[in-house]
């Protein structure tokens, strides 16, 4: 058994997603449904705000095969409420639909249909009629009724920062760059919807829905029921796609239970694409005005990010990302200010990169206008204002390779052709533009725990209640029971996504390789010494050995000199089968009740104390537009990424090249358009994504990273750090290319053209 950690290997659950026979949530049976689950359907709002005042379900109840239709009028007082996810709490929204007549935003849940068929469900749920009293609503910034609050004042947010005397260093400063910048609200559209299953069996509730933390789920819908968490088991297997979304506890899971329970067998619902850009979390709009100061050199000298984003009436929940830009470059004057624009509109939540997508467009395009300014090279400016330390506390980087990416991405991307003029670089009718940009990412850990068994005949188990979310955490388990079991990768079973296996914490915040592979080693570390033990005690075939000394390898319990002993053997000194193990893993400088906090459902993911762990990256865009049409093409992406220790190359580029391609839609394509408070393209007809035809050469490459003070393995995490700073490097290269800066996204044909 070689070493895998760290070389390339395919997907263990590959086979499985190629030739159909992979398991989502709406596919396993459920119990108590022979004849398959009842079907469930949405109607939802068609007002922003306001109240219902009646419903005709007159042409609904004459549909063949209704079973019910679920108002208000049934499920007031139904659902209790618990707290926000990011609060602490469980739900990813503290909004109740169906506790009562009142319309807080338009596509709010306002009945739940459920009949034998989805045919007789979508139609009756068609011909629901609803009443309203409409209210005037507020849709979004500077609309009347919209409320500024600062994001201080919201729960678990952080104050706004001050570093010296921002407003005098600017004022005393050479040179200033003082710019407003925009990004479009934007919203996940995973290929599997927001789907709940939910059975009861006397008492016992077992919900199956594609969520990435069952743990979540599981103690907030027991909360919201009046139910015993033990009494409730959330499943989710595979997951089709998240990039943020089904995010925790959603407000329909209760919805779908309370039908079950009414109607004495399972329901199944699968809402419509259309319906879950209001059921579920998205990206808000944001707006920045970012104030530069450097002096004749080109270091920086104030800086000033003042930063609004959009939230809803009903949450205390606001993305914010100030404090990642104001640590990023050496300043000695910072001061930021960030406020929640409150409107009449679902509430936000995380989307891959939450705030580092929008804060740091505005901050790298900053950046590159002052370069421009100065008349630098915009990675030699950002050379001279690296840094060893945190700007704002002083605490050292635990490791800070941002300029070693700028340079192995600048020689793989060919930056030394880049000429300093905008517009110099031509092809025929094409404009040809080179831009830059950063892309970081803090390193975020939590607790978890983890069954690890090893069995006589070879094969290892490894079970936690953590998830498959495309990312390969099946396959990094695998690799590394193999490597600290001494087993064949073949040989090891992981078992993921059930809240019947040890818990373990949120799939988000680039954490999942860092908590569950930690985890992992830990448990591994601890089969190996109880095995050692044994084999060394007195009378053991191993006895007068040290047993630190001797470690899992090839099937063999061996050490450094002398024969080993058979990994059977040394199993059945344990016990005749198996040794098995409970691993429990809480990072270092993490709270206290980390794995209490764990098994209650609450999140938990925390920052190393010590020093300022990130992820970094450097990313590189060609840009081409032609000079009549306005037409934008983007014929190359690079990216140089360090992010630790990489387990599995073939999987991580995977992961970044995917980043990438986002990125390039995050800078060109993707809005969601509002028409007031309401979604107009709420489909992939009209919500546009990058397609093969958008997508040139995709080149990532991987820097190296060690890193010994972030966590016991070196890990960092790269998930989201591929999409980083793609739209600000492909906004720098239009302005290279045509000389008009875009400080507002998407940059479609009509701005080229304006």
């Amino acid at each position: 058994m070689g070493a895998l950690l760290g070389t390339p290997l395919s997907r263990v659950e590959g086979a499985a997603k190629v030739t159909g026979t992979a398991i989502y949530a709406s596919d396993p049976p459920l119990p108590g449904a022979e004849g398959g689950p009842a079907q469930a359907a949405l109607v939802t709002s068609a007002i922003a705000r306001g109240r219902i005042t009646g419903f005709d379900l007159s042409a609904a109840q004459r549909v063949p095969g209704l079973l019910a239709v679920f108002t208000h009028r049934d499920f007031a007082g139904a659902v209790a409420p618990v707290p926000h996810l990011m609060a602490g709490g469980y739900v990813n929204s503290g909004h109740r639909p169906l506790e009562s007549d009142e319309i807080a935003y338009a596509g709010q849940i306002v009945a739940l249909v459920v009949a034998e068929t989805t045919e007789a469900a979508d139609e009756a749920a068609a011909a629901v009629r609803v009443a309203y009293e409409a209210a005037p609503a507020a849709a979004g910034f500077d609309s009347p009724g919209a409320e500024t609050v600062k994001l201080k004042d919201l729960k678990a947010h952080h104050e706004d920062i001050r570093t010296g005397n921002a407003e005098a260093a600017l004022a005393a400063s050479a040179h200033r760059i003082e710019a407003r910048y925009e990004t479009p609200t934007q919203h996940h559209n995973p290929i599997e919807l927001f789907t709940t299953r939910c059975a009861w069996d006397g008492d016992r509730l077992t919900v199956h829905e594609p969520t990435r933390y069952v743990g979540a789920v599981q103690h907030g819908l027991a909360a919201q029921l009046g139910l015993d968490p033990a009494k409730v088991r959330v499943v989710s297997g595979l997951l089709g796609g998240h990039f943020g979304s089904k995010f925790a506890l959603s407000q329909h899971t209760a919805l779908v239970a309370l039908a079950a329970r009414r109607l004495e067998r399972p329901v199944s619902l699968v809402p419509t694409r259309r319906q879950c850009f209001t059921i579920a979390n998205y990206r808000p709009e944001s707006r920045h005005a970012i104030h530069l100061g450097a002096d004749g050199d080109g270091r920086l000298t104030a800086l000033v990010h003042e930063a609004e984003v959009v939230t809803s009436r009903f949450d205390a929940f606001a993305m914010e990302g100030a404090d990642v830009t104001a640590s990023l470059y050496a300043c000695p004057a910072i001061r930021t200010e960030e406020r929640a624009v409150r409107v009449d509109r679902n509430t936000p939540g995380p989307m891959r990169a939450p705030p580092e997508v929008p804060y740091l467009f505005a901050l790298e395009s900053a950046i590159d206008e002052m370069a421009w300014k100065l008349g630098l090279d915009p990675i030699e400016l950002r050379r001279r204002n690296d840094t060893a330390k945190d700007p704002v506390s002083g605490k050292p980087f635990s490791s800070r390779p941002l300029m070693a990416c700028f340079d192995a991405g600048a020689k793989a991307f060919g930056w030394a052709r880049r000429v300093p003029r905008p517009g110099a670089l031509r092809d025929g009718p094409w404009q040809i533009g080179l831009g830059c940009a950063a892309s970081v990412r803090p390193v975020k850990i939590a607790a978890a725990t983890m069954r690890v068994r090893l069995a006589a005949d070879g094969s290892a188990e490894i079970a936690t209640a953590h998830h498959e979310i495309g990312n390969g955490i099946t396959t990094l388990l695998a690799m590394g029971a193999a490597d600290w079991l001494g087993v064949a990768v073949d040989k090891v079973q992981v078992r993921l996504g059930d809240t019947a296996l040890p818990p373990a914490g949120i799939s988000g915040g680039s954490s999942t390789t860092t908590c569950l592979m930690n985890a992992l080693a830990l448990g591994c570390r601890q089969v190996s010494r109880r095995l050692a033990d044994a084999a060394t005690a007195p009378g053991a075939p191993l006895a007068g050995r040290p047993p630190e000394s001797l470690r899992l390898t090839s099937g063999t319990l061996a050490g450094p000199d002398g024969p080993g002993l058979p990994l059977a053997e040394a199993v059945r000194l344990v016990d005749p089968q198996a040794v098995e193990i409970l691993a429990e893993f809480a990072p270092q400088g993490g709270k206290p009740d980390a794995l209490d906090a764990l098994r209650k459902g609450h999140i938990g993911l925390t920052l190393p104390d010590d020093a300022l762990s990130w992820a970094f990256g450097a990313q590189f865009a060609e840009v081409h537009v032609h000079a009549q049409t306005g037409e934008i093409r983007v014929p190359r992406l690079t990216g140089a990424f360090a992010a630790g220790w990489v387990l599995n190359p073939l999987t991580a580029l995977s992961q970044l090249k995917g980043g990438m391609i986002w990125g390039l839609g995050s800078a060109l394509l993707e809005e969601t358009v509002r028409d007031g408070p309401t979604y107009r393209n709420p489909d992939l007809a009209e919500y546009l994504v990058p397609t093969c035809a958008d997508v040139g050469t995709i080149e990532a490459l991987i820097v190296p990273d060690p890193d010994e003070r972030v966590n016991p393995l070196g890990l960092k995490g790269l998930g989201e750090l591929g999409v980083i700073g793609v739209n600000a490097a492909i906004a720098n290269a239009v302005y290279h290319a045509t000389s008009h800066r875009r400080r507002s996204l998407p940059i479609r044909v009509e701005d080229m053209i304006a």
